[in-house]
């Protein structure tokens, strides 16, 4: 995709939902081809894909796999590609034409990952990102082929990783890290718990590396000068790391942090004049503008980057909700929390993105639009659980499907477009 070497093109990308397609490579529904041979396959099998089976761990308490998307919600999407159902069946197609389906994928592991803002210097910062979306691809091909190599081919990239990677470096080393940790541990989560093939001693040393060298950046915070989709997107990360490791303290910590920062990150009138500062700081009410863009006025839904730009306030919202949709699925409700907030925010954002008139009090008249990724978890659980009116964002997720991969999120309308769970 066109985010792989150049950074700043993943707005138009990701907001128009493109996907760039390689040719001559259709993944089998069942069964396997010689690598490299395209397959064709239609609604039918030749024997029914098992369904993946849930457990909980007596320890934490935590359901497996519930990094992100659970079983229940696998088994759905399982069943709506069988019978060629869309907005399933199109997101199925997208992501096996995608190049990061591909069995020849070859992962490119380093043992420091430098990356400047914007990533600038650019030392492993796209190759971590893409080798994890990579493996997520192949992971979730494997769940929807139970074809053994898909499988594979996600423990070869997070083994090649996790052999040699000791450190995020330079200024975006805890976004970094956020990115690629929150989408490496999906892939992980899932292979750990419907792959039986992981070598025990491979399986300890990812998740040495998850403990090590990721967790301890991304839960720690950064401070009020990052942009809050920073903090939402390393919680992301937690969140997920610390189920896949049974870590309870961990979970409950990111959770906490997620309360604290979403306040300040998306204002609503109760909130007072201004909007909450981040957890821990204490800021005068022009530090408060200054951080939110210079926006001096302020109504419900505005997020502290809706006069940066679209694209990195879709990042936070996205983030949210997709640590709101891992607790949910572990029995918190982080939904029901954050329920105004989240919605006015989706209403609002949706809304302009639509063509809505910016009004001249806000951002000075004038908006970066963008809005990315397809808000398609958040608009799942208000919309499709708990039947919430959403109509500005069901418009937009509705014509900017299927959602395509991208950074530390990938293929939300195939894993949870109205999901019945």
């Amino acid at each position: 995709m066109a985010w792989a070497r150049t950074r700043g093109g993943v707005a138009v990308l990701v907001a128009g939902a493109v996907l760039t397609v390689t040719c001559g490579f259709l993944a089998a529904k069942a069964g396997t081809t010689p690598l490299g041979e395209p397959a064709v396959w239609g609604s039918g099998h030749a024997m029914p894909i098992p369904q993946v089976s849930s457990s909980r761990d007596s320890h934490s308490g935590f359901l497996h796999p519930g990094v992100l998307v659970s079983a229940a919600q696998l088994n759905f999407v399982l069943k709506k590609i069988n019978t060629d159902e869309e907005p399933w069946q199109s997101a199925w197609l997208a992501l096996q034409r995608s190049r990061y389906a591909q069995l020849t994928w070859r992962a490119r592991p380093l043992a420091t990952v430098e990356c400047g803002f914007y990533s600038r210097p650019d030392r492993g910062c796209t190759d971590e990102a893409e080798d994890a979306v990579a493996a997520y691809t192949h992971a979730l091909l494997w769940v929807f082929t139970r074809d053994a190599r898909y499988a594979e081919k996600s423990i070869e990239i997070l083994d090649a990783w996790s052999e040699v990677l000791k450190e995020h470096t330079n200024s975006n080393a805890s976004l970094q890290a956020g990115w690629s940790g929150a989408t490496f541990v999906r892939a992980a989560e899932l292979i750990k718990h419907t792959y039986s093939g992981w070598p025990p001693d491979r399986l300890t040393r990812a998740e040495r590396m998850f403990r090590t060298v990721f967790l301890p950046v991304v839960i720690g915070g950064v401070n009020r000068y990052k942009a809050g989709n920073w903090d939402l997107i390393m919680l992301d990360a937690a969140t997920g790391i610390a189920v896949f490791l049974d870590d309870r303290a961990a979970f409950d910590k990111a959770l906490d942090k997620w309360r604290g920062r979403l306040r300040a990150y998306v204002y609503l009138s109760t909130d007072g004049p201004l909007p909450k500062a981040p957890p821990g700081e204490a800021l005068t009410k022009r530090q408060i503008i200054e951080y939110w863009g210079g926006q001096g006025r302020f109504v419900d839904g505005l997020a502290q980057e809706t006069c940066r730009d679209f694209l990195h306030t879709g990042w936070g919202l996205a983030a949210a909700a997709h640590v709101a949709e891992t607790a949910w699925i572990q029995g918190q409700d982080l939904y029901a929390e954050g329920r105004e907030r989240l919605t006015e925010a989706l209403e609002f954002h949706a809304g302009l993105e639509l063509g809505k008139p910016v009004p001249p009090w806000l951002c000075g008249g004038t908006l970066q639009t963008g809005l990315a990724p397809v808000p398609e978890i958040a608009y799942h659980h208000y919309a499709t659980r708990m039947g919430y009116n959403l109509p500005e964002t069901k418009e937009f997720v509705q014509a900017n499907r299927p959602a395509g991969p991208a950074f530390f999120f990938a293929w939300e309308t195939l894993t949870h477009a109205g999901n019945a769970y």
